[in-house]
């Protein structure tokens, strides 16, 4: 028989209503109905004076059921629940340890006491999800904490760390130990030897306004989180409710979360939060294990293997970084200690752990026998396919029977790499984006017969880098630069028809990417896109139209902020237009014959998005990607997708797979070899469903 989530017991004369509701004690329907038994049965315990609220496990209630998540809502309902226990006539002591979050802290906030222990971290992150706190959190913390550090608690999402928590006034204590249990007893029995009664935090005076500070922060959250609505909501709810009387208050919080949970902005961002949970969740591993990674070497010091070796450092793997020759090595390990150093600075590492790190767990040299130990092996070199499968054909011969061997390539066929290998099943894609010890995707790519076990430690190793690894394919790009070449295509385009850079770029941005694509193709370097066209033009199709100011900005040696200018001169504090690569691109107009005209903002962001929609189906059309979530994933982890958008193809289906097909049939008149409708687009909107039915077929 299955355990309640909820019990309740009582010793002596204390009250014990413990949740058990692994592995987060998460608030759904259960523990809800579970809450509102056990305070009936302490409110009717004539022997039971206080009560002492706790939870099992590992942490108390971390937030809301994952799976309740776009379900009916089932009563009863958690304000419901908080109001009961917030209105008992005996005192009831919350005891929080590990994270209480969201609706969690909520329940919290109506116990009359609330005691942390070591390491609890409270916060109130809704907002990450498109709605604010709808069971009193709006009302009740600001009572606690005065009101702007509440609303930087709910607009940032942040976690509060206990002292801080204990100093802001949001918990009444703090308790040495792990068990919550008895922590709650001993406080409990203090309490009640002061015969302590209820102290609600709705009968405490509403927080004081400070109307500059207030004007101040709602400016900064509005540039924070442009497009976002969740985040201003929260203030205008706090603000407005903090002039009302509690329950008018919590009347308008609850009338706005009920709002927020059926907008389209929640919707994309529960997308996004659950997507990321699947995207590692892949059938044909299940049952497969992983090999033992501790040891792994890395091929290359330049940005992007340096960036890997301190991910793997950081996450405590041994570290083995191998160079060309000594002093290439010697300026990779100065890299390294650099950026472990940026590390300290920033708080993020103790110079003790900086210094243990460089003296037990790293080292460089330029002989590859010093990788003979290694479990698994990343090559990060110049990417060039003669110079890979060089480095691969040395690693075959020195790297020990099971080790991983992964390449760091963008676009290169994997296959080809493998195949100088005696165990091409060993071999597989990592794909890290830069700075790779921040940037958090990882393109796991696997070429045809790349062994399982091989496959699984891939994703073993980056959820111990603390990465988002997403399985993809081998094609030209992977998922997402094939999926960027297509949209930069798309932008050169509509500049080759009269728009200018800059007002691709701000239509790009102020659709929520956080930059346009020829701002990032400065910071990337024109050096990349102009290697990227060479590579590609043996096998170009003759009709493909291919813009070329961009190889003229590259014979001037204007590579972007490297050189200091490229699309935008870097000579100030802001980049700004560099006035002659628009003459440059009118010149290459002329020579076309095009005559230039106006575009809008909405066509600018019609095209763009439509041409990196159907480049997305063609990827998961042709299993590139294997769901339509994987596509998500990746252009929100790697390509500044809008998280509130919840990735390019859940956005599609909000606008409707048949209104971009028309858009794109509509696109096809002016250039019918670019505007090829993807077959699966094509079949998904011909027969009126989704890519969301594709994410969980079964």
């Amino acid at each position: 028989m299955t355990q309640a989530p909820v019990t309740y017991a009582r010793q002596g004369e204390i009250a014990l209503i413990c949740i058990d509701n692994p592995p987060v004690n998460a608030i759904g329907h259960p523990v809800r109905a579970g809450l509102v038994v056990a305070l009936d049965q302490f409110a009717a315990d004539p022997a039971a004076r206080l009560g002492v609220l706790y939870c099992a496990g590992r942490s108390f209630i971390a937030g809301a059921d994952i799976r309740e998540f776009g379900a009916p809502p089932r009563a009863p309902f958690l304000p419901d629940v908080i109001a009961q226990l917030e209105a008992l006539d005996k005192p009831v002591l919350a005891v929080l340890h590990g994270t209480a979050l969201g609706g969690g802290l909520e329940l919290a906030l109506g116990a009359h006491y609330r005691l942390g222990l070591p390491g609890v971290k409270l916060g109130l992150p809704e907002t990450t999800l498109g709605i604010i706190p709808g069971a009193g959190g709006t009302q009740r913390l600001p009572r606690l904490t005065g009101l702007h550090p509440a609303l930087e608690i709910m607009t940032s999402a942040r976690q509060v760390a206990a002292d801080e928590a204990l100093a802001l006034g949001i918990l009444d204590a703090l308790a040495p130990g792990t068990d919550p249990r008895a922590a709650g007893l001993e406080m409990g029995g203090r309490l009640l030897a002061q015969d302590a009664g209820p102290r609600r935090v709705s009968a405490m005076p509403a927080p004081e306004i400070d109307p500059e500070a207030l004007r101040n922060l709602r400016a900064s959250v509005a540039a924070r989180f442009k497009g976002q609505i969740a985040q201003m909501t929260a203030i205008d709810v706090t603000v407005s409710g903090a002039g009302l009387p509690f329950a008018d208050g919590i009347h308008l919080e609850r009338a706005a979360f009920l709002r927020l949970v059926d907008s389209p902005q929640r919707a994309a961002l529960v997308h996004a939060f659950l997507a990321e949970r699947k995207v590692a969740h892949l059938p044909d591993l299940q049952g497969v294990s992983p090999r033992a990674v501790e040891q792994i070497g890395v091929i290359g010091g330049g940005r992007m293997g340096s960036g890997i070796a301190v991910a793997a450092l950081l996450a405590g793997l041994d570290v083995t970084l191998l160079e060309r020759d000594t002093a290439s090595a010697a300026a990779a390990q100065a890299s390294v200690a650099q950026t472990l150093e940026d590390s300290v600075r920033r708080g993020k590492l103790t110079g003790d752990a900086r210094a243990r790190i460089l003296s037990d767990q790293f080292r460089t040299t330029n002989d590859y026998a010093a990788l003979s130990d290694c479990d698994l092996v990343i090559e990060a070199v110049f990417e060039d396919m003669d110079t890979k499968r060089a480095v691969f054909t040395q690693l075959d011969q020195h790297c020990k029977p099971g080790a991983v061997l992964a390449t760091n390539t963008s676009y290169l066929d994997i296959a080809q790499i493998a195949a100088v290998t005696r165990r091409p099943a060993d071999v597989l894609g990592l794909h890290f984006f830069s700075p790779a010890h921040v940037m958090r995707l990882l393109e796991i790519v696997v070429p045809e017969g790349a062994a399982p076990d091989a496959v699984a430690t891939g994703f073993v190793l980056g959820k111990r880098l603390r990465k988002v690894s997403v399985r993809a394919g081998v094609c030209d790009g992977f998922i997402g630069n094939r999926i960027l070449q297509a949209c930069r295509a798309a932008a050169d385009h509509i500049v080759l028809m009269g728009a200018n850079p800059y007002e691709v770029d701000r239509a790009i941005t102020d659709f929520g990417f956080p930059m346009g694509p020829y701002a990032v193709q400065d910071l990337a370097g024109l050096d990349i896109g102009f290697f990227t066209r060479q590579r590609k033009a043996a096998t170009r199709d003759p009709r493909e139209v291919v813009a070329r100011w961009g190889d003229v900005l590259h014979a001037r040696g204007w590579l972007g902020r490297k050189t200091g200018q490229g699309y935008y001169l870097y000579d100030g504090p802001k980049p700004r237009p560099n006035p002659e690569v628009e003459a440059i691109i009118a010149r290459e107009r002329a020579a076309r014959r095009i005559s230039p005209r106006d575009f809008a903002p909405d066509e600018i962001i019609a095209r763009y998005m439509a041409a990196l929609v159907n480049e997305a189906a063609r990827v998961v059309g042709e299993g590139i990607a294997m769901r339509p979530l994987d596509v998500d994933v990746t252009l929100l982890h790697g390509y500044g997708f809008p998280r509130w958008r919840g990735g390019p193809l859940h956005w599609a289906d909000a606008q409707g797979l048949p209104v971009l097909l028309h858009q794109i049939s509509g696109f096809a008149r002016e250039d019918a070899y670019f505007w090829q409708p993807a077959p699966l687009l094509a079949d998904l909107a011909a027969r009126g469903t989704s890519f969301a039915s594709l994410n969980d077929p079964g």
